[in-house]
């Protein structure tokens, strides 16, 4: 099984996007074993709830990005939806268990004509982007007017002996139990690279200003994930 090295700081732009391809392509083949473990199976109700959040009729087409291993394009496909699962590890697609299409791709430059999706999901990829505000531009435009996104990401629990021990078990234990079933360097890097996220209101902000409307925030499970949605904005429709 390949190994990740951690770099010495967190790396930006290229550095960070070869960084995290080498990192998901090591930690592939126990990335589901894992996750299930660390979130105690609450990973599998976040990902309905994002699913469910989209409000898109059956039959409509959702590109999930960073697709993985294929969690979300399964609940889509179940929800009657059509999933197109795009990842930039190859590692994580080969290892993916889904009868949807998938592609090996960067999430910043996607391969879809303008307008073409109804709806775009992600599942805990926001911080391992070369960046956000490219990535928001280009959900912006694949997904047609009127079509919806929805983003799973982990987050930092508002109240402050929760945050105190989120940070211990995210800091602590999620290295430890990653390191003994999978990568420890990996999941030395995962909880650091939450320093990625921007502050809630500049990340509804910049989507905002991407073109989306009704851009919501939910935190799920007392704060430790959060929930983004929002539509795309119609020509003719106020920002």
């Amino acid at each position: 099984m390949a190994r990740f090295t951690m770099p010495a700081t967190l790396p930006e732009g290229e550095e960070k996007v070869a960084a995290v391809r080498g990192m998901f392509d090591a930690i592939a083949p126990r990335y589901d074993l894992v996750n299930r473990i660390m979130t105690f199976r609450m990973d599998v109700g976040w990902r309905r709830r994002t699913v469910r959040a989209l409000g898109l009729p059956r039959g409509a087409t959702v590109v999930d990005l960073a697709c993985g291993t294929g969690d979300l394009c399964r609940e889509l496909t179940a929800d009657g939806l059509r999933p197109i699962g795009v990842d930039l590890s190859f590692g994580m697609l080969a290892a993916a268990r889904t009868d949807a299409p998938l592609l090996q791709g960067d999430a910043l430059r996607l391969p879809f004509p303008d307008a073409s999706v109804d709806g775009a999901t992600c599942g805990f990829a926001l911080r391992n982007l070369a960046a956000l505000p490219p990535f928001f531009a280009e959900l912006a435009r694949v997904v047609r007017p009127g079509g919806r996104i929805a983003l799973l990401e982990v987050a930092t629990p508002p109240n402050p002996l929760l945050r105190f021990g989120h940070g211990l078990y995210f800091g602590k234990v999620v290295p430890l139990v990653g390191g003994l079933l999978s990568d420890p360097a990996a999941y030395r890097y995962l909880p650091k690279s939450v320093a990625y996220l921007p502050e809630p209101e500049e990340m509804l902000a910049q989507l905002a200003d991407a073109g989306f409307v009704d851009v919501h925030r939910r935190l799920l499970s007392a704060g430790i994930a959060q929930l983004v949605t929002a539509t795309r904005r119609s020509p003719g429709t106020a920002a």
